[in-house]
């Protein structure tokens, strides 16, 4: 698959009496990308994203070695599985000076069945730690969401159930992918995974419905209202909305031809 060619990024410039100078937006100069969109670019943060690149480069390098020089250990070792059965001969003969032979595989069920069964509630634990630590990371990042509470039209948890199969926890961090299974990154800090909020945006930004999504006051032209006219899109307010029964509110919400306004 051929890889996307990265954006463009222009100095945005404004004109003081006669001189140009940089836009500057929270002490970070900004620039302008190929969509038109203006990101501050945070020159501290990429040094420290490339310096930490670096580091972890060096890590995989070293790591790579030290299991080179343990492969050594093995050299001479043509057919690993022969070599495996053999050593489980050796052991049935020296468990044979205690126990008759025909006990030595019941006595190996035994301990096998334990380790399964040990095994198996370890996996439980591990799997419902893992749905808490999902619905905690996750469901409380879209109950807490700034972008959500002032910029989306309809309930977080409608919001969740359709971006939510977006978000992964990765190394206790929640981390969104696109419609491409690849990663989300940052526009603003090149080279780190955009945050929940930037993600989010990103992802009702480019969806069909997002015109239904968002609140009328923030979608192109104004947020002005269709009552009928200009290709049948209909205008439902926030209360007439919440009237709604479940079903037919998650309907609305995700219908590209129905606007929720306050």
């Amino acid at each position: 698959m051929p890889e996307k060619a990265h954006p463009t990024m222009k100095l945005k410039t404004i004109e003081i009496d006669g001189v140009t100078y940089a836009a500057v937006q929270d002490g970070k100069p900004v620039f302008t990308d190929d969509t038109g969109k203006d990101v501050a670019f945070d020159a501290p943060g990429t040094i420290g994203t490339i310096t930490r690149l670096n580091g972890e480069a060096k890590s995989h390098r070293e790591g790579k070695e030290a299991a080179e020089r343990a492969l050594k250990a093995f050299e001479g070792i043509t057919d690993p599985a022969a070599a495996i059965k053999a050593l489980e001969t050796v052991g049935s003969l020296d468990q044979k000076k205690l126990i008759d032979a025909g006990e030595v595989e019941k006595v190996k069920a035994e301990i096998a069945k334990g380790y399964e069964e040990k095994l198996a509630a370890a996996n439980k634990r591990g799997d419902d730690f893992e749905g808490q630590l999902y619905g905690e990371k996750i469901g409380g990042s879209f109950a807490r969401s700034k972008f959500i509470a002032e910029k989306v039209a309809i309930p977080a948890d409608f919001l969740q159930a359709k971006f939510g199969g977006n978000f992964k926890i990765e190394d206790g961090q929640v981390v969104a992918y696109g419609p491409d299974k690849n990663k989300i990154y940052s526009r603003a800090k090149p080279g780190e995974v955009a945050g929940f909020d930037e993600a989010l945006e990103l992802l009702v930004d480019a969806h069909p419905t997002r015109d239904s999504i968002l609140k009328g006051d923030i979608r192109p032209g104004g947020g002005a209202q269709n009552n009928g006219g200009g290709g049948g899109k209909r205008t439902i307010t926030r209360a007439e909305f919440d009237a709604l029964p479940p079903s037919d509110r998650m309907k609305a919400a995700t219908a590209s031809d129905v606007s929720i306004v306050d």
